[in-house]
């Protein structure tokens, strides 16, 4: 951002309702006719009666400013290659998940790779997410990507010390190669030099061992070490599947959780991706272990992704759970579509299901963990909350949409029947990403394009990596026949 912009005033008048942060209450807050005003990058007004000059003056009549949404877990540079593929898909002998059979043999060419980042980060973007996670492999020119989109990104380049796989879709083989565990890291080493020194300002990193039944005990103690010396969080996936609580208690005796901290790994800087098959889940059998209560103990934080595991009828027990222990959790979207108001949706019913209660996650529970929950885990406090001296992430919903209406309760409409139609403007570190409705910084029609060509030449080729070597249509049957 240039001297000028960063010295630029912008006025937000008259805005019909703010969700600004209250640092006494420790909560958003509603606040009717406001103004919200930010010099270049930074909010220096969040309430009514702003009389100070503007460069600029924006009519809020009939917007809701909100804080940007900060998404904790995903995989943009693959997962919008997925789709149409893997909504209904999971191995029936191997726990339900597509982790095994189906997501290796689907996976596009890292040549797609920033294709279908663009692809994921403009779903995000119109969504209202200011913030995202990247966990991907490493991959020269990943950092200008995602600075070029405009978004505030979080590199998590991605290593394993094993690579899994089945050949008989009953059993999962795992084969280790700690040199190229070695290389793997060192790449990520300088995935993370290119964020944290990234001219844009609006990158940042975190350390993002793949799995924990895929990384030695040595990986994970140097992963560890790297992060607290640069001063970054580290994400694990972990309790994410039933063959994964499998293989660990077979090698070890101890569930996941029990042997992250049997390692020392199980601390405040460390976020468990998913954090479902914990011992007491209720399709697992393990009595005599604690993870919730060493998950609670620890500080360990839990991002959550509820609809790719709802596709495959698996659910975490439950968020509000976990949220009232004082486990801190985040939303993450992990797969397509990369839609955060969906998911928050989502994350509600599901933890209400389960529960069998209405009162297991509340909206207020579930606005918390897309914002301040997730800011949290990135060790910050000028994102995800609209405070004086924090950074202008932020969206405007239009309030006059029909989805919005009657408008008493705005966020709950805006969540559980507007969702994404009824954003607006997007704004990330005080520049404009999204007007009206429409993104300003990606070609989204290239990005498609790309994706699509790459998803053709995956699937004409998916037998020769399949294990049964079956066609497409075998392993991924459209939902209607075709016919002449």
């Amino acid at each position: 951002m240039s001297d000028t912009n960063q010295t630029r005033i912008t006025h937000f008048k008259n805005l019909s309702t703010l969700v600004a942060w209250d640092a006494e209450l420790g909560s958003h807050v509603y606040i009717a006719n406001a103004d919200l005003v930010m010099r270049g990058n930074t909010v220096i007004h969040a309430g009514t009666g702003y009389t100070g000059s503007a460069d600029s003056v924006v009519d809020g009549s009939g917007l809701m400013a909100m804080p940007g949404l900060v998404n904790v877990h995903t995989h943009p540079s693959s997962e919008p290659g997925n789709r149409g593929l893997l909504e209904e898909l999971g191995s029936d002998k191997l726990g339900q998940s597509s982790l095994y059979e189906y997501m290796p043999v689907f996976r596009m060419g890292i040549e797609t790779a920033q294709y279908a980042n663009q692809v994921a980060v403009s779903e995000m973007l119109l969504s209202g997410v200011t913030t995202f996670v990247d966990m991907s492999l490493p991959r020269p020119g990943w950092a200008d990507v995602v600075a070029g989109t405009g978004i505030r990104g979080v590199l998590g380049p991605m290593f394993r010390s094993a690579a899994w796989r089945t050949t008989d879709g009953h059993s999962v083989e795992y084969t280790w190669d700690e040199a190229a565990a070695t290389k793997s890291f060192e790449a990520a080493l300088d995935v993370v030099d290119s964020a944290i020194n990234h001219p844009s300002g609006r990158l940042s990193a975190m350390l993002c061992p793949s799995q924990v039944d895929t990384c030695s005990p040595e990986l994970l103690k140097e992963a560890q070490a790297a992060a607290r010396r640069l001063g970054i969080p580290m994400q694990i996936h972990a309790a994410q599947s039933v063959v994964e609580f499998s293989e660990m208690t077979r090698r070890h005796g101890r569930t996941p959780i029990e042997w992250l901290d049997d390692q020392g790994l199980l601390d405040p800087d460390l976020i468990i991706g998913h954090g479902i098959f914990l011992n007491d889940h209720r399709t697992l059998y393990w009595p005599h272990a604690d993870d919730f209560g060493l998950l609670q103990r620890s500080g360990a934080h839990v991002a959550h992704c509820p609809t790719v595991f709802v596709r495959r009828g698996i659910a975490l027990s439950f968020l509000g759970r976990y949220l009232r222990a004082g486990i801190n959790v985040g939303l993450g979207t992990d797969t397509f579509p990369h839609n955060m108001l969906d998911e928050m949706r989502l994350a509600c019913y599901v933890a209400r299901l389960q529960a069998g209660h209405f009162r297991a996650a509340s909206t207020e529970e579930v606005f918390n963990a897309a914002t301040v929950n997730g800011a949290r885990m990135l060790g910050r406090e000028d994102i995800g909350r609209i405070t004086v001296g924090g950074k202008a992430d932020f969206s405007l919903v239009d309030l006059s949409h029909p989805y919005m209406r009657p408008g008493r309760e705005p966020l709950r409409s805006l969540i559980y029947s507007a969702g994404d139609r009824a954003i607006k403007d997007v704004y990330v570190d005080g520049a404009q990403v999204v007007q009206n409705g429409k993104l300003l910084t990606i070609d989204i029609e290239r990005c498609m394009q790309e994706v699509e060509r790459a998803q053709a030449q995956t699937i004409a080729t998916v037998s020769q990596r399949d294990y049964a070597g079956r066609s497409i249509d075998a392993m991924s049957p459209r939902v209607f026949p075709s016919r002449a």
